[in-house]
């Protein structure tokens, strides 16, 4: 009576912001937490790739067309003694040059290597299919004899063998053009520069024995790219949910009006 009374509905939850898109607690919870698991995955990538993977830019194109001049490899720190027939291994030996060296092992201690038999490397006596020699070309430009590899040294070529100046250019040293074990700093995984991706597997060798397998590269970047969508999408959910709850709010508010 004597005049009409206007009431205003409270905003459910007591206006808090603690429900609803843009204030929702269990949101902005879950974002940190994202944010936060991402940072711990893509530092810790980073972290891990750091210390099992060291850098090498190729300067020739003796690993042609495997690996070309100017790109930039990527090689896990092994010793030298996980080494292994096909690997593609990074070097030094005072003998050979100044600079780390980049070839490929196609025997180890023990075996007898030689080239060629109908343009063929041979291994034990074994054939070995090379699927990474440039197309149409032989084992080699010429043939050398064949060679007993020491306990604890490594034969090594290019894969661009017509270029290439590897253990055949070293053949009338003391160790036949064979190197130490221990001479050996890393072995390549891949091209990253240009992305050529991760190196083949030399599954030629297999008849001889295991050849190694890819290392980490595929998890660490794994972990960095996962790291990365989690803080992405973590650091996303504050300014998106804010913009879904001002046009909720607009939509409630042109509803009410009239």
């Amino acid at each position: 009576m004597g005049g009409e009374s206007a009431t205003r509905t409270a905003p459910r939850g007591g206006g808090t912001g603690d429900t609803g898109p843009a204030g929702g607690r269990t949101g902005q919870v879950l974002s940190g937490l994202a944010v936060a698991l991402g940072l711990a995955l893509f530092l810790g990538g980073f972290v891990w790739g750091a210390v099992v993977y060291r850098p090498y830019t190729v300067p020739t194109t003796s690993m042609a067309p495997t690996i070309g001049a100017g790109d930039r490899v990527l090689a896990q720190r092994v010793d030298g003694s996980e080494v292994r027939r096909g690997d593609v291994v990074v070097f030094k030996d005072a003998n050979w040059a100044d600079a780390p060296v980049l070839k490929r092992v196609v025997a180890v201690g023990g075996d007898t290597v030689a080239c060629c038999t109908e343009g063929r490397l041979t291994v034990n006596g074994k054939q070995i299919d090379e699927p990474y020699l440039p197309a149409g070309q032989a084992a080699e430009s010429g043939n050398f004899p064949e060679v007993t590899v020491p306990k604890g040294r490594l034969f090594l070529l290019g894969d661009e063998r017509h270029g290439s100046l590897d253990s055949t250019a070293h053949l009338a040293d003391a160790a036949q053009g064979t190197v130490a074990r221990s001479t050996v700093t890393g072995k390549v995984d891949a091209v990253v520069w240009p992305m050529d991706g991760m190196l083949a597997r030399a599954t030629g060798f297999e008849t001889l024995g295991a050849v190694s397998g890819p290392g980490p590269l595929r998890t660490i970047g794994a972990l960095v790219v996962g790291g990365a969508v989690l803080v992405l999408g973590g650091a996303a959910y504050g300014p998106v949910a804010r913009r879904l709850g001002a046009r909720r709010r607009t939509r409630t508010g042109s509803a009410g009006v009239g």
